[in-house]
């Protein structure tokens, strides 16, 4: 199977400033329905309280993740690196159909570009305004906006840093601590880390980051195929073309689609619309640049479902089903067992070997609750502690425990015995393992 080549072809790589035009039709309209749902989530969901807990929240200080009502701790790694998997296969797949869909429409980076573009737009004037100004020299008048620009550059930037750092800290309590001056010193050095990269990110470096930073645009040729749908320049139809240029013009990374397939695309459609107003013009058909595959192009016929697609959906779903199960089994309730190591065991003045534990019972579920503690595969073992424990929320229950047995019940000659402790607590019961010492 013959790979599309992926060329490196773009003016921005000779540093050349890139005034970007913005342009509107079909697919800036798509982006649009993708990219303002997506700003919106993101910088309301912060704000959104369940049951008076803020309903999405990486709590570093309490361990764990608050996920719409539910509570997810450090055990349940394996349950985000499951969804991360997911979601990277399914990125895969969604490459290998529709080329970089993800970048030119939902990417952060793509859609803080935009944003700031319409900024730039709103504040300087359109593109041909802007390369003008660079030209000739600032008056008084553009100088003031252009530090408008800037200075909403940063507000936005800003808005982005604390949105982003509310999801880790309460945002409830962040911003009028940070409006106040009362955040901690880490928390303000990490808030003007965030706001400065952002700022330069989405507003001076833009397609710098799409061209040397990410690495999907390095391999994404790997994920291509003949049928696989990108912008495409069909140049069996070239004379139609007049090199009015404005596929360049409207393109965030500067490049000129007529070159070929190129790792700075992004798939963002917006030379499409472009030259589709062209051809309206000049009463030409749509589509000299088209969002197609090769293999459409060249005979008119391109499968979407095929060998590597249906592998992709194969393992998806497999991985889907591992995930629901690994998540249908998890505890709420988690527990931790430390021997006292500065004495193994001891015993009492009536003949009894003793072990001493420390246990620690974390329980992910809104409130506080009690759990009953209790040991079994050992006979005759009695556990000195409480029987009941109270786990605070969003809190762990510490306490210590001593295992005592007569020492003539023990075996003879084991070192070592195996033992277990239950926790419950209504119908959800844990069985932790660890080992009793002897010491003959």
């Amino acid at each position: 199977m013959q790979r599309i080549p992926a060329l490196d072809i773009t003016p921005a790589q000779s540093g050349e400033k890139i005034h970007v035009r913005l342009f509107s039709g079909r697919f800036q309209t798509l982006r649009r329905l993708i990219s303002w749902p997506l700003l919106l989530a993101y910088f309301g969901l912060a704000w959104v309280n369940i049951n008076g807990q803020q309903a999405l929240l990486f709590s570093i200080e309490d361990r764990r993740l608050y996920f719409f009502g539910t509570q997810w701790g450090w055990h349940d790694f394996p349950v985000l690196a499951g969804v991360l998997i997911i979601a990277a296969i399914a990125l895969f797949a969604a490459s290998a159909v529709v080329g970089r869909i993800w970048c030119g429409t939902a990417c952060p980076q793509s859609v803080w570009t935009w944003l700031f573009l319409r900024v730039e737009e709103v504040t300087e004037g359109p593109a041909w305004t802007r390369k003008r100004m660079d030209e000739k020299g600032l008056t008084t008048e553009q100088r003031l906006r252009r530090v408008s620009k800037h200075a909403l550059w940063l507000l936005l930037a800003a808005a982005t840093a604390i949105t982003f750092t509310g999801y880790f800290v309460p945002v409830r309590e962040l911003v009028p601590e940070t409006l106040l001056g009362e955040a901690s010193l880490t928390t303000g050095i990490w808030l003007i880390t965030m706001t400065a990269l952002t700022y330069l990110n989405a507003g001076l470096v833009r397609e710098k980051i799409c061209l040397h930073a990410c690495p999907y645009s390095r391999f994404q040729s790997v994920m291509f195929d003949d049928n696989t749908r990108t912008v495409t320049y069909d140049k069996t139809r070239s004379s139609d073309c007049i090199d009015c240029s404005l596929c360049v013009q409207v393109c965030p990374t500067g490049i000129d689609i007529r070159d070929g397939l190129q790792a700075a695309c992004i798939d963002c459609g917006a030379c499409i619309d472009a030259c589709d107003s062209v051809m309206d013009k000049i009463k030409k058909p749509r589509g000299l640049i088209t969002y197609n595959s090769v293999e459409k192009i060249r005979t008119g016929n391109s499968p979407i479902l095929r060998t590597r697609t249906l592998a992709y959906g194969v393992v998806i779903s497999v991985a889907v089903v591992v995930l629901g199960s690994f998540i249908a089994q998890r505890d709420s309730i988690v527990v931790d067992i430390q021997r006292d190591r500065q004495q193994l065991y001891y015993q009492t003045v009536n003949d009894q070997t003793c072990n001493s534990y420390q246990l620690e019972v974390e329980y992910f579920a809104p409130g506080s609750h009690r759990v009953a503690v209790a040991i079994q595969g050992l006979k005759q073992a009695q556990l000195s502690g409480p029987a009941t424990l109270l786990v605070p929320e969003n809190g762990v229950a510490t306490q210590q425990y001593q295992v005592c047995v007569d020492t003539a019940a023990l075996s003879r000659g084991a070192y070592r015995s195996d033992i277990e402790f239950v926790i419950a607590a209504g119908d959800e019961k844990v069985v932790r393992g660890t080992t009793f010492i002897v010491g003959r």
